[in-house]
């Protein structure tokens, strides 16, 4: 496996090298996956592209084409019915690994897993008008 894509003082980087152990689950060229040690419920797992990138539009397409077939088979293997996958960007967005990772998170029942609150905003038909303006005007 090429190493040139990881980062010398990356925790999650010397995961994939294999400088710090883990409970690996799966493997493919492209990502890596493992048990969270820090887990909110029961099979709690993360997946991490073998790329360093702290944010998710810092990532290689192909490097994200990869992780989501693989969560899939993790979920599906665990016989998970009800699950979160969370993907946080920066320390605001409560990132705390600043390598892009994709959390699987087993809800097997109401109190365990995550707990999410919802706030949501008002915006007014002008606003939503705008925002959507803005944002196809980019891509």
């Amino acid at each position: 496996m090429s190493t040139s894509h990881l980062a010398d003082d990356c925790i999650f980087c010397k995961i994939i090298r294999g400088g710090i152990p883990s409970y690996k689950i799966a493997e493919t060229e492209k990502s890596f996956a493992f048990l969270d040690i820090n887990p909110l419920s029961e099979g709690h797992t993360l997946i991490i592209p073998k790329f360093h990138a702290e944010f998710m539009h810092q990532l290689p397409e192909s490097y994200l084409t990869d992780t989501l077939p693989l969560a899939r088979k993790i979920a599906l293997a665990s016989g998970l019915d009800q699950y979160n996958i969370l993907q946080n960007n920066g320390p605001m967005a409560h990132q705390v690994v600043p390598h892009v990772h994709f959390h699987i998170i087993p809800k097997t029942n109401p109190e365990d897993g995550m707990s999410i609150g919802w706030p949501q905003i008002s915006p007014t038909q002008d606003e939503l008008k705008a925002t959507l303006a803005r944002i196809k005007e980019k891509l």
